[in-house]
């Protein structure tokens, strides 16, 4: 699929066909799409966590989802996105941060890998959802997160099971200045 396409065609699924499984294949490809995106001095923090078996699925969204988010991920294996905090954006050296930005590097650095994530999966024909409202303590006990990981976000994968239309966008005009 063309870039632009994909661009064009990307939505946030919140209704997945539960009889089409994601495979471990699909999700090895669109992490290796992730991992291509930049990072700050290519320390490559991003961690992410592979949930694909039904029972576990559903285990993880009782415990560490808000009950609309339970119900947005049905159907869909479910990556958690994390990243080590204190490299990115930090001092090697000292372990001070280099500006005011500190760990916000690491989430920066996360979500740009996340975007090559969502646009892969859209290029193999699944839909994802960005899930950011999660229970993090639940999923670093459910997933044994080591504490220098910070969890972000919970990402559903697999096939939409409607066409979601695309929401109104601004304009440049709106969002950008020219100088």
């Amino acid at each position: 699929m063309e870039l632009q396409n994909v661009l064009n065609n990307r939505r946030s699924m919140r209704n997945y066909d539960a009889a089409k499984k994601v495979t471990k294949e699909q999700v090895e490809t669109i992490i290796n799409a992730a991992i291509l995106a930049p990072s700050w001095k290519n320390l490559q923090t991003s961690r992410y966590y592979c949930i694909l078996s039904d029972e576990k699925i559903e285990e993880f969204r009782q415990k560490c989802l808000p009950e609309f988010n339970q119900k947005n991920a049905e159907g869909a294996a479910l990556v958690v996105a994390t990243f080590v905090k204190g490299c990115v954006g930090f001092d090697r050296l000292s372990g001070e941060p280099v500006n005011e930005c500190g760990n916000g590097w690491g989430y920066y650095d996360l979500g740009l890998q996340n975007e090559n994530f969502v646009l892969k999966a859209k290029e193999l024909g699944l839909d994802t959802l960005i899930m950011g409202i999660r229970d993090g303590e639940a999923i670093r006990n459910f997933l044994d997160v080591p504490e220098n990981e910070q969890v972000v976000s919970v990402i559903a994968v697999g096939y939409g099971a409607k066409d979601v239309q695309m929401p109104k966008r601004k304009s440049v005009s709106e969002i950008a200045k020219f100088y």
